[in-house]
């Protein structure tokens, strides 16, 4: 059976993992120099501060703990052996079977739509409360067959949808400009996270806060978050709410949680550019430093897969009421928003997951950095299994969803204990593990004691009292 990663309290139900020996980086696939660009040390570095203790070291670099305070290890497996590992036929796409997907989810949404229009009315529910309460049902399952038509796109965009770029460049593009996603824009910078998942300098998706920035953002010093009361719940609420709602067009308009290193774009497009609104950076403008100027077309042609989308959703509005239109699409929108954020949140987002500073990060170790769930039949069926295969995706991209559940049985052996998976508890399981994430996943760290290459892998940490404390610091004296 799957491995999973470890929590010292036993009332989680994880078991322990093993031991393994570090990764050669002969035997992973890595980034250049050029690609890997290097930080300047700061003032405010964890480096500036001293440390009122350490752990035991191990081979000189010092031992690493995940935030359940399991000691962990590098991974020590190739590409290649994933690849081996995984039946030819599970390489197979068809585009048969995607399109055929593709009129399901689409027949699902329109037939969703024609029940309730046909029969939640006046004239058949009189009552307007019980009207009003189908009403937000039909909304919620409108934004779930939503969700398993934006993946299908999502499949598109890998080339996992068939063997054809043209129909699923085509597909995709229709597909995502009917959820107000940019196609290709999206394709390209969601191809630059595949390529650089965990890396801190390099990745585009939910890069945590480093302790540094995360003291920074509270108005503290960086060992005053030692002395920090816990977070309210109301607190961690609010931050969870804002993040479903807004997320997804934050990361869109402004690349928010994606890394803010755009100075270092190779042509030179991210100079006095940085994340948030008005900073430069966003998936719509083809100056964007998270393009070069090849991809200018393609931004465009994105732009205008949502103008067409925008327009027509105008002339419904006008046509049959702004209401309608609220009901009809807008808050299904919102949900389909919601399940987006959640599923990419929690497949990063953990506490047994590392990440990593550029001069320990290699892709072998960046793919292994995801965490596979389980949603019951949404996540499988309506999801298209996106929730419970993710750690696969990351290895092996172009494998198609339908046979992602064998490809990711076969990779287990391999991965060993660094394939990580939380299935406990099920559906209600992944829906509370968004609360549990929020609460012990706040910044990121270095294990205490870590030196050399272990200096570069950083846990999660939080001012909760959940799992493995922060490192305490003290400031160093600047008495003479």
């Amino acid at each position: 059976m799957s491995a999973t990663a470890a929590s010292r309290k036993s009332v989680l139900q994880r078991s322990a993992v093993a031991d393994s020996a570090p990764s050669s980086s002969s035997n992973s696939v890595s980034a250049s120099p050029v690609d890997t660009p290097r930080q300047s040390p700061s003032s405010t570095s964890l480096s500036s501060l001293g440390s009122d203790g350490a752990l035991d070291t191990k081979e000189g670099n010092g031992k690493m703990l995940d935030t359940y305070g399991n000691e962990f290890q590098l991974p020590d497996f190739t590409i290649k052996q994933i690849r081996d590992a995984i039946p030819a036929h599970c390489f197979q796409r068809s585009g048969a079977r995607g399109l055929a997907y593709v009129a399901r989810d689409f027949a699902s949404l329109a037939a969703t739509f024609y029940l309730f229009h046909t029969y939640v009315t006046p004239d058949t529910i009189p009552s307007t409360p019980l009207r009003s309460v189908l009403w937000c049902l039909y909304t919620f399952v409108q934004g779930l067959f939503g969700t398993g038509v934006w993946i299908l796109a999502h499949e598109c965009g890998h080339q996992s949808f068939s063997p054809s770029k043209t129909l699923n460049d085509t597909v995709g593009w229709v597909c995502h400009s009917a959820l107000l996603v940019p196609y290709f824009s999206w394709k390209i910078s969601h191809g630059k996270h595949h390529k650089a998942t965990g890396n801190l300098e390099r990745d585009m998706v939910f890069v945590p806060k480093t302790r540094d920035q995360y003291a920074s953002r509270m108005g503290f010093y960086l060992h005053e978050l030692n002395e920090l009361m816990e977070e309210t719940p109301i607190a961690t609420a609010t931050h969870l709410i804002g993040q479903q709602l807004f997320g997804w067009p934050f990361y869109l308009f402004a690349n928010v949680t994606g890394h803010n290193q755009h100075e270092r774009q190779i042509e030179g497009r991210g100079k006095g550019k940085k994340n948030g609104f008005g900073g430069g950076v966003n998936h719509f403008s083809p100056s964007s430093p998270l393009y070069e100027a090849k991809d200018g077309k393609l931004v465009l042609l994105s732009d205008l897969g949502l103008l067409i989308t925008g327009s027509l959703l105008f002339l419904v509005g006008r046509n049959y009421g702004w209401a309608n239109l609220a009901v009809w699409y807008l808050v299904p929108y919102l949900w389909v928003n919601h399940w987006l954020v959640t599923i990419t949140f929690l497949q990063h987002t953990d506490p047994s997951l590392p990440h990593y500073e550029p001069h320990a990060w290699t892709f072998a170790r960046g793919a292994a950095a995801t965490i596979d769930r389980e949603f019951g039949f949404i996540g499988r069926h309506l999801m298209h299994g996106i929730v419970e295969t993710h750690v696969l995706h990351h290895y092996v991209s172009t494998i198609p969803f339908y046979h992602a559940d064998e490809a990711t049985e076969a990779i287990k052996s391999v991965m060993g204990q660094h394939y990580r998976s939380d299935v406990e508890g099920g559906p209600i399981g992944f829906l509370k593990s968004l609360w549990k994430s929020a609460r012990w996943c706040q910044w990121i760290e270095p294990t205490e004691g870590a030196q050399g290459e272990s200096e570069g892998v950083l846990f999660f940490r939080n001012r909760n009292g959940l799992g493995v404390p922060p490192k305490k610091l003290v400031p160093l004296s600047t008495s003479s």
